[in-house]
């Protein structure tokens, strides 16, 4: 079963019918009002997966996905005439980033639009682990009445809070930080002095010397090659005797292994949303070792659920489709090259004439260089314009002298090394 959602008052410019998107995941309605007042025709199936995705996709054939939860591989981008992949959330672990770039197909995210949300969530799995709140919870369901032992606790006024990773969520824990007298050390690739002066927090060179300073450790880091299982033995063996961990970012940074280890070994308490093995819906049996830890306290990868969270993950990825549907380029986009193996850059002055780029084009193909980037910047009046073509070869002086003399339309041609 699913809703299909179009408006027929506009059409896009994408052929003689208007954008498709299909939403594969739970949506807010406002944001499917919001695509079809775009005069896009929308269909909503949450619950689409593996091979029942691919069907739909190939049936529906859209221009656009929509996914929250839902993994999207290289079946799914195969399957039919997909141009953009909308992640509706900050990560993108679960779309296959080589194979959508193989294919030329944009995949986009909504970063920083759920960053209250997850920093609220980190700051109560703090005050739940300091205070045993779901401890006295089952203590008082059972019918027990144990104040001796609840009343244990160490309180945030004058610790130290570890931040590892100081992005949009990281950045949203300091004000609540300070705002229970907590001192606040933080890491991050991108943390430099002036800015963790200017935030009011202190810097340290390492993941480790974060631990090694904190009470609490919180992580709000994106999963990559360079964090995946950063918080390992290492790491854990740097942190204080009887501190607090906490990780709502991704459960792949953190080697379970080692955190059990150090449970058992330094009292480390755990406060967990996210797990590196997590069923793939919304619902599911879920078998996890460390999740069953008495002094683990865990949530369903909740931390962007909130009503506000949501709405304004909607919002964004309504902004995405409708940037695409005017430019062709969405925003938000995680899977363009950094770096291309261009060596050089072809700047050619021109009349706004028809032809004109078409003939560079031809003489570079013939001397069998690849264009790696283009852009054409036209000047006001549409007289003139300059086109930068990035290259991965230096073309001959043959090719450039036929270009020059070629077309009388070509004011200037340089070459610019990379």
């Amino acid at each position: 079963m699913y809703n299909s959602y179009s408006s027929q008052e506009s059409r896009d410019d994408w052929g003689r019918r208007p954008m498709r998107v299909l939403v594969a995941d739970k949506f807010e309605q406002s944001g499917v009002d919001g695509l079809a007042g775009l005069g896009c025709e929308v269909s909503c199936e949450p619950g689409l997966k593996d091979q029942a995705l691919a069907g739909r996709v190939a049936e529906f054939e859209p221009d656009v996905l929509i996914v929250r939860s839902t993994r999207v591989g290289e079946p799914v981008l195969a399957a039919g005439p997909l141009k953009l992949v909308v992640r509706a959330g900050a990560g993108y672990n679960t779309i296959d980033l080589a194979a959508a770039s193989r294919r030329g197909i944009y995949v986009s995210n909504c970063p920083g639009k759920n960053s209250m949300a997850v920093a609220e969530l980190a700051f109560a799995l703090i005050l739940a682990l300091d205070r045993r709140i779901a401890d006295n919870v089952i203590s008082l369901r059972a019918g027990q009445w144990n104040k001796a032992e609840f009343s244990k606790a160490r309180g945030l006024y004058g610790r130290t809070l570890g931040l590892l990773g100081v992005g949009s969520i990281g950045s949203q824990m300091i004000p609540r930080a300070k705002a229970f007298g907590m001192r606040v050390v933080a890491w991050s690739r991108s943390l430099s002095a002036e800015r963790a002066e200017a935030l009011g927090i202190e810097r340290r060179d390492s993941p480790r010397e974060v631990a090694a300073a904190a009470d609490i450790v919180s992580v709000h880091l994106a999963l990559g090659a360079e964090t995946r299982r950063l918080c390992d033995a290492g790491f854990f063996a740097a942190m204080k005797k009887g501190a607090c961990f906490i990780n709502t970012a991704r459960g792949e940074i953190v080697d379970e292994a080692a955190l059990r280890a150090a449970i058992r070994e330094k009292g480390i308490r755990a406060g967990l949303d996210v797990f590196a093995e997590e069923p793939a819906g919304g619902t599911g049996a879920f078998t996890s070792e460390i999740a069953r830890t008495p002094a683990v306290y865990g949530t369903h990868h909740i931390g962007a659920s909130t009503e506000e969270a949501q709405e304004a993950i909607a919002a964004e990825a309504v902004r995405i489709v409708r940037i695409f549907q005017e430019t062709g380029k969405p925003p938000n986009v995680v899977n363009l090259a950094r770096k291309t193996p261009a060596t050089c850059a072809l700047v050619v002055r021109h009349l706004d004439r028809p032809g004109v780029l078409a003939a560079v084009l031809d003489a570079i193909s013939a001397a069998k260089i690849n264009v790696q980037e283009m852009e054409n910047v036209v000047f006001e009046g549409a007289e003139a314009a300059v086109a930068r073509l990035n290259l991965e070869a230096i073309p001959p002086e043959a090719t450039l002298q036929l270009v020059r003399t070629a077309n009388p339309d070509i004011l200037e041609l340089s070459v610019i090394r990379l």
